[in-house]
């Protein structure tokens, strides 16, 4: 959150900077979406069942592995975001017992903002002076109550071909340093290395090694490698559905351009329909070597959410 406020403060000093980006996002090149103008689900138009019988084909093992980090109070994440969980009882839990087979229970309560920990990032979090994927306005689909518009009920399960793309190999470090940006060639040599070609309707994960190197910190990751700009058209241009990597926000921080903040952000989902994964958990598959696998993704259907917190699942 710091570098996003110092990123957004030194725009502000840059002579005329503000202005000149300002006048360039208004220009509305960036839609109607390659989806078509009324579109409000982006890349998921991409999938396909034949997508999805293929990527099964992959399954030769039956190894799963959870993608997804456990939520707890002590999950790094952007303030204000925090996570509670309360158990209720009836009084204190030891009361008298229901029926003759003594049935006894707990229920929780939840209260907890949905972008923290392992996430899905949906096409209403992020725009571009106001305006959000294929060029809705913010006064149009924003209430207290939830989104109108491009909530996260929306979206059809996401179960296609996964691939991994290791960038500690790339790089010989791991972690990725902090900052570092993988754009076209780096993911196309990641890929060549690992003998995949990467295609419309899969799911793309980045393992940099930042989250393993982060393990048991209750501090959010405030820079970490990442996509970078042309990276993230590249793979929109394939036809991605989603990308993700093992870090908090994808894009590499600080970014590539301090005047330009969260630009891999409003590039995939304002510009491009692509959806975004966050503390993916990339180690395990990393350490087999494993680069192509069966994907599969229930979102959580609460209605009107900008995220979700999610734990998809990779097969092989």
């Amino acid at each position: 959150m710091k570098n996003w406020i110092m990123a957004f403060a030194t725009t502000a000093l840059l002579p005329g900077g503000l202005a000149l980006a300002q006048q360039s996002e208004s220009a509305a090149d960036w839609y109607p979406s390659e989806y078509g103008a009324d579109d409000r689900l982006g890349a998921v138009a991409n999938l396909s069942p034949e997508k999805t019988a293929a990527a099964a084909r992959l399954i030769t093992e039956g190894k799963t592995y959870a993608l997804g980090q456990v939520t707890s109070r002590e999950t790094p994440a952007y303030a204000p975001r925090r996570y509670d969980v309360y158990i209720m009882q009836p009084s204190d839990g030891s009361g008298t017992p229901m029926g003759e087979n003594r049935a006894v229970g707990n229920d929780d309560l939840v209260q907890t903002f949905v972008g923290i920990g392992s996430q899905i990032d949906g096409l209403g979090h992020m725009g571009i002076d106001h305006r959000y994927y294929n060029g809705v306005h913010v006064s149009d689909f924003v209430t207290p109550a939830g989104l109108t518009q491009f909530g996260t009920q929306d979206l059809p399960p996401i179960v296609t071909r996964g691939v991994l793309l290791d960038m500690t190999e790339i790089f010989e470090a791991s972690p990725v340093a902090d900052g570092t940006a993988f754009n076209r060639a780096e993911i196309d040599e990641a890929a060549e290395r690992a003998g995949i070609t990467i295609e419309k309707g899969d799911v793309v994960l980045f393992h940099t090694g930042a989250m393993a190197a982060a393990e048991g910190s209750t501090e959010l990751m405030a820079t970490h490698p990442g996509l970078g700009v042309e990276g993230a058209n590249y793979l929109a241009d394939l036809g991605v559905v989603a990308i993700g990597a093992d870090t908090a926000a994808l894009e590499a921080i600080p970014f590539e351009n301090e005047a330009r903040p969260f630009e891999v952000h409003q590039t995939l989902l304002a510009k491009r329909g692509v959806y975004i994964l966050e503390n993916m958990v990339t180690t395990e598959l990393a350490a087999d070597g494993i680069n192509e696998f069966f994907f599969s993704l229930g979102v959580p259907r609460l209605n009107g959410t900008v995220q979700a917190i999610i734990n998809p699942v990779a097969i092989r």
